[in-house]
């Protein structure tokens, strides 16, 4: 067997493997499965046992042999057939850059910030995460009280939870200044809430606040009128509710005619005609002392809107989970806005 495998070794070194085709028959015939090779090891088990050595030791020379003529036929072929590196040609102009738009909701709440700002009211931010006095004790939610299950709160811990409105930021400016105020507090708020076509666990409101001496119901609804008619028009009838706020005394809601069924009925509007666009109402005296404002001097009133439902109104959107799905889809309908 050994002169067998040594004539095999000098017919390798003899073949000229000069294409892919060819490198390929070469390793079916002698490295695969049915191959030569392993035709050698099957009759090596079988010779005796004294000639296992050094006939061991020929086969794996002609086995090197064998997979190196391979390896570099292989190797040799395969970098013939890889296509050259693209030129670039640095002369050709460059692919135009698409531009951006701004989200819906961030385009709303600039409208209605340069609403307020145009009758004087100043901006103000605070925290996301708030303690117990801003959220609720401050804004007269005492202890147990019925009325903080208004609200489903995101806790984290006993006495620290994600805001579930911007009012506490009203609560920060009474406290660090005196009157008058006049501030709007946009920002991002957190409830406990399903997520539906009307409603989500996080969202975003614009609050405002007017003090002063003898501030009056009347002033909170032509400061209201006056925003309607400039963020939405003319053309909707508007209504005051009787509502309830821990904050305020009187409290109303504020609706408008549905700007996406035209007054007809729609799931926005829970097909009654009409649309709640915000929250409003005299400032509690309890809330202006509890906060270090003198309520037999001052009075005020405050207000607050949801900018997802002022922009499905704004922009005919049905769905308010739109707004956080980031589909290119429906944000590139705001280019140009």
């Amino acid at each position: 067997m050994i002169e067998k495998l040594k004539s095999l070794k000098e017919k390798i070194d003899g073949i000229e493997l000069t294409s892919a085709e060819l490198t390929e028959e070469f390793r079916i015939k002698y490295l695969s499965r049915k191959g030569l090779l392993n035709d050698l090891f099957e009759e090596f088990k079988v010779i005796a046992n004294d000639q296992k050595k050094e006939v061991g030791k020929t086969m794996n020379v002609v086995k090197q042999a064998i997979q190196q003529k391979w390896e570099e036929a292989s190797q040799k072929f395969n970098k013939q057939d890889e296509k050259p590196t693209q030129q670039v040609d640095l002369t050709l102009p460059g692919e135009p850059a698409k531009l951006g738009s701004r989200h819906p909701l961030l385009l709303v709440e600039k409208q209605i910030v340069d609403v307020f700002s145009r009758l004087g009211f100043s901006l103000s931010y605070g925290p996301e995460i708030e303690d117990d006095w801003h959220n609720f004790s401050g804004l007269n939610f005492p202890e147990n009280h019925p009325a903080r299950d208004m609200q489903d709160t995101f806790f984290i811990d006993k006495e620290m939870a994600l805001r579930t409105h911007t009012s506490s930021v009203q609560v920060r400016l009474m406290e660090n200044q005196q009157p008058p105020l006049r501030a709007i507090m946009p920002g991002r708020v957190y409830r406990n809430e399903a997520i539906s076509a009307r409603a989500h666990c996080f969202f975003h409101q614009v609050e405002g606040i007017y003090i002063n001496k003898d501030v009056s119901f009347a002033d909170l609804k032509q400061t209201l009128y006056h925003f309607v008619t400039e963020f939405f028009g003319k053309d909707f009838n508007i209504r005051f509710r009787p509502s309830y706020f821990p904050f305020t005394e009187p409290s109303a809601e504020m609706d408008i005619s549905c700007t996406i069924c035209k007054g007809k009925g729609c799931n926005v509007c829970k097909h009654s005609g009409w649309v709640e666009i915000l929250g409003c109402g005299m400032i509690d005296p309890n809330v202006l002392d509890a906060n270090g404002i003198d309520a037999r001097e001052y009075s005020g009133f405050a207000f607050g809107m949801g900018i997802e439902r002022i922009t499905m109104l704004k922009y005919n959107v049905k769905d308010l989970r739109l707004f956080s799905t980031n589909d290119l889809r429906f944000l590139q309908q705001f280019e140009g806005e």
